[in-house]
């Protein structure tokens, strides 16, 4: 099985079409559950966010693997697969495998470094996990990369200037200090939200949740107030800064709603704010349309170099590993008939000559495992450092034609010393 991943994000998209692929909640379960149970897959995750819509998967077919997905991601988004197919990436084996990487330490991202990508990582994990559609291949990458990305994070210091799709949508909006605020949901980027506007000097912070008790927590830590979600046509009659990141799916801001001068940031895909509102005198709305043009989070800081190398560093030894393993099953199949052959010669041995003592016994079998040891030792060790170099895996297969070796037999491997 190999690795495939095939998505779009807002380096190959417009924001508008991803807002039409991008799917969240039981929308999302059902697109998992469809790549899962297509017959060229084995193992599926789905990562969407505000950036990017991405499918991960193992596979034994290629072309057939990226046709199917192909096909669902348009049936699930009703976006036409030659209008899709365009926008399409597609990274196979050690290129997917790097994708990944990249991905989870922000080199990837709208705002280049933001850290928000390792969570919604772990949660598009975590959902696959808990819906059993990825198994010991996915889990181990995505778990490696995961690794990768927080190594990222704390040994270049890629994140420290705090960038983050919140800082670069505020960073035009002005004056901060002394202004009242609105949060609209409670989630990862919304707490990010308020934090960033308590640490900006605002003062007056309003959250607003479905879940009245998540919001309260939330306006707690950053000494605002909780309301209702119903509260909020009533809220922005006060607010001169909203920012809104709900995963409704629908407007949860329309320009009947407001009634005069705000600063809104959307966050959100599907976006939570009718884009309409821009014709309300007075209103300025920044979205995600907004910052991929503005170009203010594509900047790259003195960190990204540091953090391409360490991807590559990280790849090569994530491949090398995969290699190696691959190996393990045809060493352990060797080692295992050798100690079937020094078995049987000394079962013959002894009933030839039955008058050996116990130690003249155990001298002699202990003689025949160091010569079989001393004669596998080297074979065993070279095809495992052969294995990590390109087309290492044919050493592996030399040695299953020469001693007629079936790694996939259980019977014939027995646990042996490595």
């Amino acid at each position: 099985m190999s690795v495939l991943a095939i998505g779009l994000s807002h380096r190959t998209s417009p924001v508008a079409l991803l807002e039409r692929v991008s799917v969240t909640g039981d929308a999302l379960v059902k697109l998992l559950h469809d790549v899962q149970q297509d017959p060229c897959v084995a193992e599926a995750m789905v990562v969407s966010t505000c950036n990017r819509v991405e499918v991960y998967v193992t596979v034994d077919r290629f072309h057939a693997a990226v046709t199917a997905i192909g096909h669902l991601l348009s049936r699930h988004s009703g976006v036409p697969v030659e209008e899709l197919t365009p926008h399409l990436y597609v990274h196979y084996e050690e290129q997917a495998v790097e994708h990944l990487f990249s991905v989870v330490c922000g080199l990837d991202s709208m705002v280049v470094g933001e850290g928000q990508i390792l969570g919604q990582v772990r949660r598009a994990l975590k959902l696959a996990q808990r819906h059993g559609t990825v198994g010991a291949t996915l889990n181990d990458l995505v778990q490696q990369a995961l690794r990768v990305g927080k190594r990222a994070h704390t040994d270049t210091g890629i994140d420290q200037a705090g960038a983050s799709l919140v800082t670069a949508g505020l960073a035009l909006a002005g004056e901060l200090a002394g202004k009242r605020a609105l949060v609209v949901g409670a989630g990862s980027m919304s707490s990010l939200a308020a934090v960033t506007l308590a640490r900006a000097g605002v003062t007056d912070i309003v959250v607003a949740n479905r879940t009245y008790e998540r919001g309260a927590r939330l306006a707690a830590n950053v000494g605002g107030r909780a309301v209702e979600f119903s509260a909020v046509q009533r809220e922005l009659a006060d607010a001169d800064i909203v920012i809104t990141c709900t995963g409704a799916g629908r407007h949860v801001i329309t320009p009947a709603m407001l009634s005069r001068p705000v600063f809104l940031l959307d966050l959100a895909l599907p976006h939570d704010i009718d884009p309409a509102v821009r014709q309300v005198p007075g209103v300025t709305l920044v979205d995600l349309e907004t910052i991929q043009e503005s170009g203010i989070g594509s900047r790259e800081g003195d960190a990204v170099p540091s953090v391409r190398a360490l991807v590559v560093e990280e790849l090569r030894a994530y491949l090398d590993a995969e290699r190696a393993a691959k190996v393990t099953p045809t060493v352990v199949a060797l080692r295992s008939k050798a100690a079937s052959v020094v078995e049987s010669e000394l079962g013959r041995l002894l009933m030839r000559v039955p008058d050996l003592d116990e130690r003249a016994k155990d001298e002699v079998t202990m003689t025949i495992q160091r010569i079989v040891d001393k004669l596998l030792h080297e074979p065993t060790v070279r095809v495992k450092q052969l294995a990590t170099s390109p087309g290492g895996d044919h050493y592996a297969e030399a040695l299953r034609e020469l001693f007629n070796l079936d790694p996939k037999v259980p019977e014939a491997v027995r646990e042996v010393e490595l």
